[in-house]
């Protein structure tokens, strides 16, 4: 199966009007119910806190992405025969069509990066993870704001400072969302972009809980020079596409990793280890590489996400190393203090 083909397939549904259940059909933007059954989606509204009022037209077209959903689930699970391999299903975005997921959350891009042509590292652990060492803050939600490149760039900043002896402290997101200028907001943004501003202008990231996250876009909020924080003295931006076991070098070395992902198939993502079903072949979506482990049948990379705990393994998603599967070697950025 080809990416082209599995994106038409996933979105073709909401494109054509089809019915994947016999359950509804649409008339411009009205959602007509037929015959439906909805004991799951009742589940999933009490489970999520949905109080969209029932067999109100929000509460039919919310059933229909519902069922929708569940033909996708069938199909990526279809390649799910290893024990290991990820799963889909019903989570906190079940009720989203595909373009709402993509407009709310996939709103990352990536800079083209030049390829690495470093040496390979020698000697790497088979397994490496930054959260072994205390260094890696808790998952965090970017809500409905698209904001998942200051999360990503963020949590490498707090992380190195950390790994320099420092005391791990969640940094301000909503500084580096409202101030750094070259980038969009919540409507979107790139981490070198992000990270040129933080290099180029010498603004040094204050605590979160000085600056606290909104999920909204708002003035900036500027600090003196003497104000204490955490600047960005220098970065780099490379492809490590076919040389991911540099990139592990690069991760042990630098400690975690800024990237940018296609993660359209994210949406239902439940856990496991994703090895096939990226679907766009485009970079949409910024999160942080913390670590890998390549004992088991099927190397893995770990990805701390900023889609809260409820989502994916507690906020984590595991991705096969050596394919790059969703483009995770194509954009790494790593951050020197």
């Amino acid at each position: 199966m080809t990416a082209g083909a599995l994106v038409l397939l996933l979105l073709l549904p909401s494109a054509l009007g089809w019915t994947p259940f016999g359950q509804y059909v649409s008339a411009s933007d009205t959602w007509v119910k037929v015959n439906s059954s909805a004991s799951d989606f009742e589940w999933f509204r009490e489970r999520f806190g949905r109080n969209y009022e029932v067999n109100s037209p929000q509460f039919d077209r919310r059933l229909f992405f519902f069922q929708e959903s569940a033909t996708r689930h069938a199909y990526l699970n279809s390649f799910s025969a290893a024990s290991q391999s990820a799963k889909y299903g019903i989570n906190q975005f079940s009720d989203l069509s595909q373009r709402e997921f993509q407009d709310l959350y996939l709103r990352a891009s990536a800079d083209r990066a030049p390829a690495f042509s470093g040496q390979k590292a020698e000697g790497l652990p088979a397994k490496f993870d930054w959260r072994d060492h205390a260094i890696v803050a808790p998952v965090q939600n970017q809500q409905a704001c698209g904001s998942c490149w200051a999360f990503s760039v963020v949590g490498a900043v707090q992380s190195v400072h950390a790994i320099g002896g420092s005391q791990l402290v969640e940094l301000s997101v909503q500084q580096v969302l409202d101030c750094s200028f070259q980038n969009k907001g919540c409507n979107g943004g790139t981490p070198v972009a992000a990270l040129k501003w933080l290099t180029q202008t010498r603004v040094k990231l204050v605590p979160q809980s000085e600056y606290p996250y909104k999920a909204q876009t708002r003035m900036c909020h500027f600090f003196s020079g003497s104000h204490g924080g955490v600047g960005v003295k220098n970065f780099t931006a490379l492809d490590f596409s076919g040389q991911e076991e540099a990139m592990m070098g690069h991760l042990v070395k630098h400690g975690p990793l800024s990237v940018v992902v296609d993660a359209l198939s994210w949406q239902d993502y439940l856990g496991g280890i994703i090895q096939y079903h990226c679907s766009s072949k485009r970079s949409n979506h910024a999160v942080l590489v913390v670590g890998y482990d390549t004992t088991g049948d099927i190397p893995y990379w770990i990805v701390q996400n900023s889609w809260g705990t409820t989502w994916g393994d507690k906020g984590y998603v595991y991705m096969k190393v050596g394919s790059n599967i969703c483009g995770i070697a194509d954009s790494v950025a790593a951050v020197f203090l």
